[in-house]
């Protein structure tokens, strides 16, 4: 029982610094140009096959690496979902779509790859399909933009989509560029996860309120 036990943490901690080590790759690299074979060597692993023994095809190791955050992630929003609903306010439920991978990095520390890891998957079609389904399509996720939509009532269809493509962008890239700041060890405009996801706030609310002007 022993060995047995010894045996599963070993495999354990084996699956996590692949882990770590993938997402950190994929992060600075790009999905598409690291191999497995490249990060079963960067994880120490004597076997070239470590990845696939221990996770299966590159989409699998991403979707791993997805759900390593995906939970703790749906723990903040659902925790900011309580003292947001009924709101009729737009930045109530712009702070549920912000705060929580800014709250998540914060307790990482630093250095963290998470943000820029999202960033390089969402550019390729195949893998982009794996952070739809593990993450963005949470029933909080749902409650938090149907809540938005309420308060949006005069947003002709068309608006309101190109607006979701935006806020979608600035959500995706805006942390993975204070990421890769703090990483190269650049300034950022501000000084903590906290403070950054406030500014990111302000300017999705204006993007939101902005008037609509009609051509022609």
């Amino acid at each position: 029982m022993a060995g047995r036990a010894i045996r599963a943490e070993q495999v354990s901690a084996t699956r996590t610094l692949i882990l770590t080590v993938a997402e950190r790759l994929f992060a600075e690299r790009g999905v598409h140009a690291v191999s497995n074979r490249q990060v079963s060597e960067a994880a120490g692993q004597g076997n070239n096959t470590a990845v696939g023994y221990h996770f299966g095809t590159k989409a699998d190791l991403v979707r791993a690496i997805v759900r390593r955050h995906a939970d703790r992630i749906e723990e903040i929003r659902v925790r900011l979902l309580h003292g947001t609903r009924g709101s009729t306010d737009v930045r109530d439920w712009v702070s549920c779509l912000v705060r929580p991978m800014a709250e998540h990095l914060a307790a990482l520390g630093s250095p963290t790859w998470f943000a820029r890891f999202c960033a390089q998957v969402m550019t390729d079609p195949a893998m982009r399909a794996i952070v739809i389904e593990e993450s963005l399509t949470s029933p909080s996720l749902r409650e938090v933009l149907d809540g938005l939509d309420r308060c949006l009532p005069h947003l002709p269809p068309e608006i309101r989509a190109e607006r979701g493509d935006m806020t979608r962008e600035l959500i995706l890239h805006m942390p993975a560029e204070r990421e890769r700041a703090l990483a190269d060890g650049m300034p950022t405009s501000r000084a903590t996860w906290h403070d950054a996801a406030t500014g990111l706030i302000d300017a999705i609310v204006g993007l939101w309120l902005a008037p609509v002007t009609r051509d022609g």
